[in-house]
């Protein structure tokens, strides 16, 4: 059970599943001539804001992020950012103006945004060493299971049903996330330690006076004591700090290293070389396509295999999407992380050249550039789409998590918006098949950064991980 408690502190992406690919099948009536749902159609810059905005929107709600869980918690935290999905949704179901649809859909950005910090810090506070990294794939899964429902409503269910479902899951996404615990870390943090006991508890299943809770809540008391930089030291340091503890000079020791995050994040060289790698994985994973082929997947299928059924084929995606994160977030803690980012970064590859030249040439039958798609979704997923996102999660120690979140998850969405924008015109000037070799170029990138960069942090503890960006070996 309290395993189960962890993992839903996760499913908040399965909205941000939902609200990036709704428009990939509601576009049509938005656009169509003889449209009844608006007063107007919507026009091509309309159109192209209608799948762009809420990366814009995840601007703002990624730097609200850290205000709102460091003021409100983690758990109540959560609830304040799920908020504006119910919004967007509400405010879609009440009106035919396409100005107001899309102040909607960059009203639920800021949600998507603020997710995207919430989770990875949610994530690190709460995750058992054992399962932290099917944890900290876990946001990447409910994202693919959020498409695969968004496209089998957009397949199966009129337009307002789907609107009226979106609330649903809203309201339920809400209810469970009153059923957790706030974080422990954060308790601590407010010396509220009976309340972290009982969060420990909680997410690990035990008695509140079982051995595994007083064990991990005397390491979460040394893990916060002192936030101090992680450098190399001398032998004469290490004799004046033991000289120090005996003399009881401790605490002024500690208040004197003690230094905020964002100096810590920059000045300590194993946060940086954290924040230097976790930003190159993210920002050739946004890069190698997957968000505008989901956002777009209706009109690709269709002009890869006008002879199928662009909404089968959607599902299609969706599930083989799922299919990749579920298998990265089961065999991330049995093989590592640098594999499944090195072998999927070379399917990827693979695909994306092999789709572009099928695209070009039609020297193969439709299905064929279908079932490439579909490799390529599961590829990206298993390794490339979700390894940077469980790094997030794992590489920082706590006292720069906030921060590293929140920054590389603003140029992720930055990234996100400006690759949504221009999107269309580049299938325009360059067709499908150039897109697809433009976004290889970045699969093939991301090998290089894997082969050369990443660490393995599979089963290493935060000090451990620190280490390994310094460079020294594990014994």
């Amino acid at each position: 059970m309290g395993r189960l408690h962890q993992y839903l502190t996760t499913l908040a992406s399965i909205l941000s599943g939902i609200l990036n690919v709704w428009p990939s099948y509601t576009l049509s009536y938005y656009t169509s001539q003889n449209t009844t749902l608006l007063s107007a159609p919507m026009t091509s810059m309309e159109s192209s804001l209608l799948g762009s905005l809420p990366a814009l929107g995840a601007l703002l709600g990624t730097a609200c992020a850290g205000m709102i869980i460091d003021g409100f918690g983690r758990k109540k935290g959560g609830i304040v950012i799920a908020m504006p999905y119910l919004f967007s949704w509400l405010m879609i179901d009440m009106t035919s103006s396409s100005i107001v649809i899309l102040v909607a859909r960059f009203v639920a950005g800021i949600a998507a945004g603020a997710s995207s910090v919430h989770a990875p810090i949610y994530i690190s506070e709460i995750a058992e060493e054992s399962i932290r990294g099917a944890l900290g794939s876990a946001p990447i899964a409910s994202y693919c299971i959020g498409a695969m429902v968004s496209y089998l409503m957009g397949w199966m269910l009129p337009y307002r049903y789907i609107i009226w479902s979106g609330i649903g899951l809203c309201v339920i996404y809400i209810g469970l996330l009153m059923s957790v615990k706030e974080s422990p870390v954060f308790l601590m943090r407010k010396n509220r330690e009976e309340e972290a006991r009982q969060s420990i508890a909680h997410y690990r299943g035990e008695d509140l006076d079982s051995k595994v809770v007083m064990e991990e809540l005397s390491r979460l008391k040394q893990r916060l004591l002192p936030a101090v930089e992680l450098v190399p030291i001398n032998e004469s340091e290490v004799e004046k700090a033991e000289k120090e503890n005996l003399n009881g000079d401790n605490d002024e020791t500690v208040e004197h290293k003690r230094m905020p995050s964002y100096k810590m994040l920059f000045v300590s060289a194993s946060s940086r070389r954290a924040f230097t790698t976790v930003g190159l994985v993210i920002s050739l994973q946004v890069m190698m396509g997957m968000v505008p082929v989901q956002v777009y997947a209706k009109d690709i299928f269709t002009k890869a295999a006008p002879s199928l059924s662009s909404h089968m084929c959607s599902v299609m995606f969706a599930f083989v999407l799922m299919a990749g994160s579920l298998s990265c977030a089961l065999f991330s803690d049995r093989f590592g992380r640098k594999p499944l980012l090195l072998s999927s970064a070379i399917g990827v590859c693979l695909c994306l050249i092999t789709m572009g030249v099928l695209m070009q040439t039609n020297i193969a039958p439709p299905w064929v550039s279908a079932v490439l798609i579909l490799m390529y979704c599961f590829a990206f997923s298993f390794g490339a789409g979700s390894v940077p996102y469980l790094l997030l999660s794992e590489v920082f120690v706590s006292e720069v998590q906030n921060l590293a979140s929140m920054i590389l998850m603003e140029w992720v969405w930055l990234l996100n918006f400006g690759i949504l924008a221009i999107f269309p015109f580049m299938v325009q000037y360059f067709g499908v098949h150039g897109s697809f070799y433009f976004f290889a170029v970045f699969a093939v990138l991301d090998i290089i950064v894997a082969l050369v960069i990443v660490p393995e942090t599979k089963g290493l503890t935060k000090e451990q991980i620190q280490e390994a960006f310094l460079g020294r070996r594990q014994k």
